[in-house]
């Protein structure tokens, strides 16, 4: 790799010589900062393997767990699969301010590129693995409306599933005997006299377990198909390669307008303040203090909710479900707090494929991103809420054409598409991989 000073030369140089080109719009000459910063940022490594997650990685979980993202009959009606909301034509994510499917929702589907890169999910952070969190819409009430028990029954009924899925991890219980594993069950904490509360109370803890176990591997494969679903080989990221290998055509895959926007975001924006590394996320949470979509004053706890849900959560990463209940993801929940401070913090999103996915923020509250920039360049409608307001969210005072380069810089981290048998439903059942090592029993 070039050292800071040698890139600063080779690319000033190379500078000189593009704008020598008669009609080239200037290009933006880096200083040795700017370009220490610029390397930084590129490029986005593997994903790292979730060792709560035994299936992480294994090709087979991925192609099962890619039939069970598109399988509508995980869902009460069998018409909502994770795909509706989690649209591939729609970067991953819906294109509604906020999920609508058997309900309204409060806050907007987040994006799923590079969820793998993360260890807190859900804008507030309630989840501490992707396994997790992809359990939580299937027995949503206001998203899929499915439960636990429904779900294996529609898995054991399915011999093409239900044999991929039981070579993989072992044999489902033995849902034939309906007295013990009844037609439909899960727990409902806040309402004991729930239909499917009273067959979960019914059923012995033996069969809960064995029940919980294979609900917890539904989600887990699912979780290891999401994790190829990684953008990088962007523009942006061809440009830092030019600088790197002293390639003047690749350098010019950032235009002067999207150059003049790097600038910005490592600069005056201070954007690079929470959206910093290859992935452009701190993966932590920050309080803008945003109106709601209506215009009335923040009314969405975020990460102070968020803390105490994923404290009492029932799959999680230091729980008996997890494959690594002492491991790193586990140890981060021990020292894990929540204070006034908290009070409406949202998690961070990556900004790659950030073109793709609006409307933008946790409620949807800006349609475009010229709005999102315009909002940081004058705080206009921003609510003070604490004294630990974040320090750094002072207004830009962006430029017209300051934002249009900020934009063209953020259109530049588009990813290059990733195969497409991944971003549509498995053609048939003959698709789902059989014949396949048995993972380790638990």
């Amino acid at each position: 790799m070039l050292l800071p000073w040698l890139v600063l030369l080779v690319w000033g140089a190379a500078s000189a010589d593009l704008q020598e080109t008669e009609g080239a719009e200037q290009e933006v000459q880096f200083d040795e900062r700017e370009l220490r910063r610029i390397l930084q940022l590129s490029p986005l490594g593997e994903p790292p393997l979730d060792a709560t997650n035994r299936f992480d990685g294994n090709p087979q979980a991925e192609r099962l767990g890619h039939a069970l993202f598109f399988d509508a009959g995980l869902s009460v009606n069998g018409e909502i699969s994770c795909a509706t909301c989690h649209d591939p034509k729609q970067g991953f994510s819906d294109g509604k301010p906020v999920a609508d499917t058997l309900e309204p929702g409060k806050r907007r589907t987040p994006a799923l590129w590079n969820a793998a890169y993360g260890h807190w999910y859900f804008h507030d952070g309630r989840a501490a693995t992707l396994w997790s969190q992809a359990l939580d819409p299937i027995e949503d009430e206001a998203e899929m409306g499915g439960d636990r028990l429904a779900v294996l029954h529609h898995i054991a009924q399915d011999e093409p599933l239900r044999r991929a899925f039981e070579q993989l991890r072992g044999p489902l219980p033995e849902l034939e005997n309906s007295e013990d594993f009844p037609a439909h069950a899960r727990p409902v904490p806040d309402e004991p006299e729930h239909p499917h509360a009273r067959a979960w109370a019914k059923m012995s803890e033996e069969n809960r377990e064995s029940v919980n176990r294979a609900f917890t591997d539904v989600g887990k494969m699912i979780a290891a198909y999401e994790r190829r679903l990684v953008s990088r080989d962007s523009a942006f990221d061809r440009f830092v390669t030019g600088l790197r290998e002293q390639d003047q055509e690749l350098r010019r895959a950032l235009s002067p307008s999207a150059q003049r926007g790097l600038r910005l975001f490592l600069g005056k924006g201070r954007c690079r303040l929470c959206h910093n590394g290859p992935n452009f996320s701190d993966g932590e949470f920050h309080g803008l203090g945003l109106a709601t979509r209506a215009g009335g004053m923040p009314t969405d706890s975020g990460r102070y909710g968020g803390v105490p849900g994923l404290l009492e959560r029932e799959f999680t990463a230091s729980g008996p479900y997890s494959d690594a209940p002492l491991g790193e993801r586990a140890r981060q929940l021990e020292g894990l707090r929540v204070g006034p401070e908290n009070w409406g913090e949202f998690k961070t999103p990556s900004l790659r494929n950030v073109g793709e996915r609006a409307p933008y923020m946790h409620a949807g509250q800006f349609a475009d991103l010229e709005s999102v920039l315009n909002f940081y360049s004058t705080l206009e409608g921003a609510a003070p809420l604490h004294q630990h307001q974040e320090q750094v969210l002072t207004a830009r005072d962006f430029t017209p054409q300051e934002i249009a380069d900020l934009v063209a810089f953020l259109l530049s981290l588009q990813g290059a598409a990733i195969d497409s048998a991944w971003t549509g439903p498995p053609g048939s059942s003959r698709d789902l991989p059989t014949d396949v090592p048995k993972q380790h029993d638990r």
